[in-house]
């Protein structure tokens, strides 16, 4: 396969993928666009994060990470956090709420790719495996439980902001 081929078969997928997030938050009670939810899955993979980390990460302007950041705080799936050795600096991290909408999110996700991958066995070959999975860590993914299984609401070293 071409170099032009790989890349549209990604674009393609990519879309999928997408899709497949979008379908599993509006099938969730929290009122979450797309960009929030990415928000959210920057904080769940990287730890509480400052806005402007998030930012980076999302490549948005640093104002637009604050108010979307605003809006997750505003519906109780986020909090402002300042760690005890510098309390100058806030954390963004992710509440029981918030910790329970990306559960739902990436369990429903996960369901969906099983069914798709069910109804596709023939493809799914060791190397197709290796690549894929080589992409990601190429594009800097974690696998779910390098972060997800660490999960916890409170660092003893922070305090509400």
């Amino acid at each position: 396969m071409s170099s032009p081929d790989a890349v549209q078969a990604l674009l393609l997928a990519s879309r999928a993928f997408v899709g497949l997030t979008a379908r599993s938050l509006a099938a969730i009670d929290g009122d979450v666009t797309l960009p929030q939810f990415r928000a959210m899955i920057v904080i769940a993979v990287r730890g509480p994060q400052r806005s402007a980390d998030i930012a980076d990460e999302l490549q948005v302007n640093p104002s637009t990470a604050t108010r979307m950041c605003d809006r997750l705080v505003r519906k109780g799936l986020v909090r402002r956090v300042r760690p005890a050795e510098n309390r100058r600096v806030v954390r963004l991290r992710l509440t029981h709420a918030g910790h329970d909408v990306v559960s739902q999110v990436v369990t429903r996700r996960r369901t969906d790719v099983e069914h798709l991958v069910a109804a596709t066995p023939d493809l799914w070959k060791p190397e197709v495996i290796t690549a894929l999975t080589s992409f990601a860590e190429a594009a800097g993914e974690m696998p779910d439980q390098g972060w997800w299984l660490g999960w916890t609401e409170n660092a003893p070293s922070e305090q509400p902001a």
